[in-house]
């Protein structure tokens, strides 16, 4: 390391290991890279929990990153900004100077800026003959050059971390309705048939749930309201068949039966049953055009009917394993925290820096978040980063998915396979 690249600061401030760490990574930055200052700040927004800095201060290196000349940034124009504290304290919004000074050492603090402090620690640039800048005291931005990358993962993180969450809610909301209605179905066909074990089950876990939970609390909760769900479906499974195996009318079902007499499941029972199967069904379709269903309802059962619950659980249902999607996808795994993928978290987690990487826009990935689910979008823009080289526009690309899924003429199943397969045949070509 060069010793030029070291800089201390003026006057009663003290040097700290921080800062020389922070100098140390600023100076690793590639002399040719660039990037536009107004994006890096959003991703600094996105990963501000992680990176341990608050909205103030934020707002303090908005208006640094504002003094800055042009969009980009680059080592070739020059990374230091100097502008007193009267104008920072214009540009943010009327600040007080101390509460500037405080926040401006929070910035430094956490390496996201570098004090170039001038020998009497004024804020200054020599300019050469020709206008240029040629050595300026001020606020240096090379650590949000140099860390770029390290931003850009952690607000990944943090976005894969909230669809998870957010998938966890919906799916709790999707099974605490399906346990609700179902106990009601319960208790309404046979309430002393021992049901209201399972509604103080079902309350003790709702009570127990706190307002804003955390992703692996859902996941508990969830776990045991879905076995609670298996068990209630079990049981009314078992009570619906009841009245189609017992033959004799002494049974529980006929009993059943015989104390709903307005029922349309006995309306259905006795049609066609011979000995008074026509008066059966005069009373069936009067009941009906009481209710103004027509004379269709008596053939209908919408109690028992799981098609409509089902659906929304179908859109975010994932369509294949994840084995399959890394098997056909392998590049995905570089673009993971770790390097790997071991989970669907991780495989969210690499297809946000992939789809930032592919320009791929917020609002065509939050799209296809909606109609396909997280982890099928994950999917499929691993297949997409697998196909990059002969895809011209991965945005594009995936809106067009998204359109033919809204239509139900997508599947991600069928693209997975046919990615295998063509690496199972290059991969017999090779051999």
């Amino acid at each position: 390391m060069e010793r030029g690249n070291v800089t201390t600061p003026f006057g009663r401030r003290a040097m700290t290991f921080g800062m020389l760490a922070s100098q140390i990574t600023a100076g690793r930055a590639p002399p040719a890279q660039s990037i536009d200052k107004w994006k890096l700040f959003r991703t600094l927004c996105e990963a501000k929990m992680v990176i341990g800095v608050s909205d103030r201060s934020l707002a303090v290196l908005n208006a640094l990153l504002s003094f800055y000349p042009g969009a980009e940034l680059s080592r070739d124009s020059g990374l230091v900004v100097f502008p007193s504290n009267a104008q920072l304290s214009l540009r943010t919004h009327g600040m007080a100077e101390t509460t500037l000074r405080r926040h401006l050492a929070c910035l430094v603090e956490t390496g996201l800026i570098i004090r170039r402090d001038s020998p009497n620690g004024k804020r200054y640039a020599r300019r050469s003959r020709n206008g240029s800048i040629g050595e300026a005291f001020g606020f240096d931005l090379s650590p949000l050059l140099a860390r770029a990358g390290e931003f850009k993962a952690a607000a990944a993180e943090i976005a894969a971390e909230q669809q998870h969450l957010r998938l966890m809610r919906e799916r709790l909301s999707l099974c605490r309705r399906d346990v609700l209605k179902l106990i009601e179905l319960a208790l309404e066909s046979a309430p002393d048939d021992g049901w209201q074990s399972f509604s103080d089950r079902f309350e003790a876990l709702m009570a127990g749930l706190p307002r804003k939970a955390s992703a692996a609390t859902l996941e508990t909760v969830l776990t045991k309201l879905s076995s609670l769900r298996e068990e209630l479906s079990n049981r009314l499974e078992t009570l619906l068949n009841l009245p189609k195996t017992d033959a004799n009318d002494r049974q529980n079902g006929c009993h059943i039966q015989n104390s709903q007499p307005d029922s349309q499941s006995e309306s259905e029972q006795r049609l066609g049953r011979g000995e008074g199967a026509a008066s059966d069904e005069n009373q069936t379709k009067s009941a009906a055009a009481a209710c103004g269903e027509g004379a269709s309802a008596p053939t209908a059962r919408p109690s028992h009917d799981p098609g409509p619950k089902l659906r929304p659980t179908e859109r975010i249902a994932r369509d294949i394993l994840l084995p399959a999607v890394l098997h056909a996808c392998p590049q995905i795994a570089d673009y993971a925290p770790s390097g790997r993928v071991s989970n669907w978290k991780d495989l969210m987690t690499a297809a946000i820096v992939v789809r930032t990487m592919l320009n791929v826009s917020t609002d065509a990935y939050e799209d296809a978040c909606a109609v396909l689910g997280y982890e099928n979008t994950a999917a499929v823009i691993a297949c997409i980063l697998e196909r990059a080289d002969r895809i011209n526009s991965p945005g594009g690309y995936l809106r067009d998915l998204t359109r033919r899924a809204r239509l139900q003429s997508f599947s991600i199943a069928p693209m997975v396979g046919a990615l295998s397969r063509a690496r199972r045949e290059a991969t017999l070509t090779v051999t």
